[in-house]
């Protein structure tokens, strides 16, 4: 690969062509080579990171590659033992192996750390993928055929260069165990000095919090439930009061707001939509006269002042529809590189895309790929991710409708990858719709006490519900009971009255 390159001459016009050839430095790579068969250790070393492509000069790949597949099978590699390479491989016959090989180790004489001339080796190699990048994002912009969009092709382009960022990247390597501790002194460290130890990041809600410790970082969270429970709301109460919050400790670091930094993906309703649903909450006017403007003149500085206080909060909206987990994870990074990022909630999980799609494989292997994703990018942008899961229609078959980690839907491997499986689960919204009717057989007297325990138990779950805690990786299971209040689709604490200027604030 290479490009002309023109010198401008004092006229201003480009006269003399200098050849411009691609980033490479073929004595490093010798240098490399020649260490590793001085040396198999100095393999171990840099088998982590340079692989063979990384080499410019295909000879160099081809002795790289039998260099490590014979290191792998515990023989030794050096250019006595590689010397039926040159025999058998027909890309080298020509060259003399004895002679070759030998220049190779002597290539390593001088070399003090061999470490340093593989990352200069894995550093060009990577620049000349950039290249590569870089003219097929120009080719394909400029082919007239491309019916990709152009943000398409920004995405796929952004794809290809985080791939490109994470070749290479050692970051998985063993920790020390005085280091890890240290680690961990620290974590609880501030745990003890933090608000009602909460370690993580706060949903808010007292007793959510006491079971959870707020939403710990690198944990991938799922929030279950039937249609109507109210998943959503909880996950928009969730959002709004972390967002209002002050950011401390380990979760402060790296975010260019002093609150809790909140990505949100909605995939199934518009960010206006989500808008509206946060309004109605924080000015505790009725969704449904937002929408249809039944307002009164008092109304309306509610609305201002919940809009001067939710404009502040550092809270993010994607409502893009059927994204992939790739486009997904892109974005999310994008997020924590210019605003920092505290909390990723997805809305929700099974309207997400494979990267392969489902036409590559089936339902249920396409669900298992996304829940793996997102447990991937919350480890890899070490942050919680709150995914809302819709759940399979078995519970609606039961007489106890409370759900079950058996009732996530369409793959097991949600409840595998998981840290944390929550359900939402409203009695109310089953008694409603399950007024008791006089039987035929039935006296009125064992109807009427029928009835009686109905209302009582309507009554009694009027505005509750409860968050199951089904599965907690590293702490305590159980069931916490919530206030919610349909009209504003928002959840509170049980005991907790709000006044309207109270709502959402720290």
């Amino acid at each position: 690969m290479a490009s002309e390159l023109r010198h401008p001459t004092a006229s201003g016009v480009a006269d003399t062509p200098v050849l411009r050839t691609v980033p490479h430095n073929l004595r490093a790579e010798l240098a490399v080579l020649g260490a590793i068969l001085v040396n198999n250790e100095v393999y171990h070393r840099i088998g982590d990171f340079l692989i063979a492509d990384d080499f410019y000069e295909p000879v160099h790949r081809r002795i790289y590659e039998a260099c490590a597949a014979t290191i792998a099978r515990g023989q030794l590699a050096d250019h006595t033992t590689l010397y039926h390479l040159f025999d058998t491989d027909p890309a080298l016959a020509e060259l003399d192996g004895g002679v070759y090989l030998e220049r190779i180790a002597r290539a390593a004489e001088l070399i003090v750390d061999p470490v340093e001339y593989a990352r200069v080796v894995h550093d060009l190699a990577v620049r000349r993928r950039l290249i590569e990048i870089g003219e097929e994002v120009v080719n394909e912009a400029f082919d007239p055929d491309n019916r990709a969009s152009a943000i398409e092709q920004i995405e796929k382009a952004e794809q290809k260069l985080f791939e490109l960022a994470q070749r290479g990247e050692a970051r998985g390597d063993f920790r020390g165990f005085p280091e890890v501790l240290e680690s961990a002194v620290r974590y609880i460290h501030a745990a003890y000095h933090k608000a009602g130890n909460v370690t993580g990041v706060p949903t808010g809600l007292v007793g959510l919090d006491e079971k959870l410790g707020g939403l710990q970082r690198s944990d991938l969270v799922v929030l279950a439930a039937r249609p109507s429970m109210g998943k959503t709301a909880l996950a928009l109460t969730i959002a709004a009061n972390a967002a209002a919050r002050k950011a401390v400790g380990p979760e402060a670091q790296g975010l260019r707001h002093e609150n809790y930094v909140v990505g949100l993906f909605s995939l199934e309703m518009s960010a206006e939509q989500l808008a509206m649903r946060l309004l109605s909450a924080e000015a505790r006017i009725p969704t449904d006269e937002l929408r249809r403007g039944r307002l009164r003149e008092e109304d309306f500085e509610r609305i201002v002042r919940a809009t001067r206080d939710l404009a502040v909060r550092p809270l993010f909206i994607d409502d893009t529809p059927a994204l992939s987990i790739a486009a997904l994870r892109t974005r999310a990074r994008r997020l924590k590189r210019t605003h920092g990022l505290s909390l990723l909630i997805v809305d929700y999980l099974q309207l997400l895309r494979g990267v392969s799609g489902p036409a590559q494989h089936n339902r249920v292997q396409e669900i298992s790929e996304i829940s793996q994703g997102l447990k991937a990018i919350a480890k890899e942008l070490d942050v919680p991710v709150l995914a809302l899961s819709q759940l399979s229609r078995a519970v609606e078959s039961r007489e106890d409708k409370r759900p079950q980690l058996s009732d996530l839907r369409e793959s097991g491997s949600i409840e595998q990858d998981a840290d944390v499986v929550m359900f939402v689960y409203r009695d109310e919204y089953y008694q409603s719709r399950s007024e008791p009717k006089q039987r035929p057989d039935e006296a009125d007297e064992k109807f009427q006490e029928r009835y009686e325990r109905w209302k009582q138990r309507l009554e009694e779950s009027h505005n509750r519900a409860e968050v199951i805690v089904a599965k907690q990786r590293n702490g305590p299971i159980g069931v916490v009971h919530l206030q919610f209040d349909a009209r504003f689709g928002r959840f509170y604490d049980l005991e907790m009255t709000h006044h309207p200027d109270e709502f959402g604030g720290p």
